[in-house]
């Protein structure tokens, strides 16, 4: 009976402290206006970006030619070969 009921007591401590940890995680990442627009205007630079090698790609053209095309697409946007925004968030 103690068991069951301090296993109760801790299942709410859990879950009170992943609610509470869940919280200030993403006040921690909140963004400012300015900065929110300008991480959409990232991702729309280089959504567009990639667009574009696909349809390189689709017109049969080399990849290395159309990659060479999204580097420089994405030259000051996006970070690696890829053109991605892993670890590149201002957050």
């Amino acid at each position: 009976m103690i068991a069951r009921s301090l296993r109760s007591v801790l299942a709410l401590v859990l879950a009170a402290g992943s609610i509470a940890f869940s919280g200030a995680a993403e006040a921690a990442h909140a963004h400012s206006k300015q900065q929110l627009d300008e991480d959409i205007m990232d991702h729309r630079t280089m959504a567009e970006a990639h667009r574009k090698v696909a349809d390189c790609l689709e017109a049969g053209k080399p990849e290395k030619e159309c990659r060479a095309q999204l580097a420089k697409d994405c030259k000051g946007v996006g970070i690696g070969r890829s053109c991605g925004m892993k670890d590149r968030h201002k957050h």
